[in-house]
């Protein structure tokens, strides 16, 4: 048998650049310690012809392209249709991200097993069909159309492709898959790269949507190299702590749609649920008589959507000689230039009291908005005394002690009033233009921490 080509080449995990040798430093990007070493075959892969292919296309201008709407697959989830923009475009290619276990083969197999009109393929490199179908049980739906392959070989898979003729494909995931003419492990940078190319050049000739599952890295970034990120249309990232019930679907990059939606799930036994008022499992339903210091509702904007969020904190007597600062889905720094602004501008002496920050359901928030939520909580535990029930609040807070306007005051204040809210405090000439005669809150305007603390509690 003859001996294949090869020759060995150096591809950075970031970016994808091919160098001749191993560098500290990637030339294209600039990254360190990201070059790897891969063996590529050196003539001609798969057939491809040394002369460049000629299709004929022309140049056109502008205004000689036709628009034309793109066609879109309906997905069961309501909120993964906002997510991807309206549904799933044909021909696209779209990359489901996140942590192991956090629920992404979940959230593809209960939406495909729910659709019933289209012929489904299922690729799967991690599991078997035997677990697949427990998945598939557990969930408590079955289909006669999704059609389940377990294979890692990417020329097998187009020849089950080939037999199968799907309207939806769906590779889980795209570490596993490797192609035979290269002759790398499954996961390096050449054969992601390899892989993703080939899927792409199947999804647009045929114009079948394609759904790839990926794996990151300990760093919390996409696994395998940044071009993978270019090459697919829309990259998901889904989040969220696994010790809670509440899952995040945030889009990343998005062809086809706006990257500021978001899509918010429970996992529960049979599956993921679509949480479409998370306001309302955010909030504590406690009665009147047992408010504690230490709460405030703050109004946050993730993406487009605007929710209420609970923020508890609690400041104590520091019991040791160093305070603590415990914070839990709030920026730590962030926190600490808070209390630094409340001991210099409002004169609270909190530099030997511990203090311990939450934002209750796992969420982890970084809308400059809470901020104004963030004092409250730390000011109504440290004077021990309750915000009032029905009061919530949103506001930026500036290293001068002033209270900054914030972006959708009108979306937040909506929020607010279809949740019950009576009282809000909002950023002084935040409401310029604004008609609040039909919110039904009282709306009160703060410009400075202090306002805001001789509002809140007299």
């Amino acid at each position: 048998m003859a001996k294949k080509n090869v020759k060995t080449a150096w591809f950075c995990t970031e970016c994808g650049a091919e160098s001749p040798k191993w560098a500290g430093r990637c030339a294209a990007c600039g990254a360190w310690n990201t070059l790897v070493e891969e063996r590529v075959p050196t003539g001609n892969i798969a057939g491809t012809n040394s002369k460049r292919s000629r299709t004929g296309a022309r140049a056109l201008a502008v205004n000689e392209i036709e628009a034309l709407d793109e066609p879109r697959i309906l997905m069961p989830s309501k909120e993964l249709n906002r997510v991807l923009g309206g549904g799933l475009v044909q021909g696209s290619l779209v990359l489901l991200g996140g942590e192991p276990g956090i629920g992404k083969s979940t959230l593809v197999l209960q939406n495909l097993l729910a659709i019933k009109s289209r012929t489904i393929l299922y690729v799967s490199g991690e599991e078997s069909a035997t677990q697949l179908k427990l998945r598939a049980d557990r969930i408590g739906r079955g289909s006669d159309n999704v059609f389940i392959v377990c294979e890692t070989s990417l020329e097998t898979i187009f020849d089950h492709i080939e037999a199968v003729q799907p309207s939806i494909l769906v590779v889980d995931s795209i570490q596993t898959i490797a192609s035979d003419t290269l002759d790398s492990a499954p996961g390096s940078v050449g054969q992601v790269r390899e892989c993703a190319a080939r899927l792409l050049k199947y999804a647009k000739e045929q114009n079948v949507p394609v759904l790839l599952i990926g794996h990151i890295t300990k760093e919390g970034s996409l696994a395998g190299p940044k071009v993978l990120e270019h090459i697919v249309d829309a990259v998901l990232q889904f989040e969220g702590d696994r010790q809670y019930m509440y899952r995040i679907l945030r889009p990343i990059k998005n062809r086809f749609g706006s990257t500021s939606e978001l899509g918010i799930y429970e996992m529960a036994r049979t599956g993921l649920r679509e949480v479409t008022n998370p306001s309302e499992m955010l909030l504590s339903h406690a009665p009147d008589s047992d408010a504690l210091s230490g709460v405030a509702i703050g109004v946050t904007v993730d993406g487009a959507r605007p929710f209420l969020i609970e923020v508890q904190a609690l400041v104590s007597t520091a019991a040791y000689g160093t305070p603590q600062r415990s914070v839990t889905g709030f920026d730590s720094k962030r926190m600490n230039m808070l209390l630094a602004v409340l001991e210099k501008r409002v004169g609270f002496k909190l530099a030997q009291k511990d203090v311990f920050l939450n934002i209750a359901g796992g969420l982890r928030v970084n809308d400059p908005a809470l901020d104004l939520g963030v004092i409250c909580a730390i000011l109504s535990s440290n004077v021990d005394m309750a915000v009032p029930r029905g009061w919530c609040m949103a506001g930026e807070v500036g290293l001068t002690g002033e209270i900054r306007p914030v972006t959708r005051i009108e979306q937040r204040i909506s929020e607010a009033a279809k949740l019950g809210m009576t009282d809000m405090l909002v950023p002084a000439g935040n409401l310029k233009g604004i008609d609040t005669a039909s919110t039904g809150l009282r709306l009160h305007e703060v410009a400075k921490v202090e306002d805001a603390f001789r509002t809140v509690f007299g």
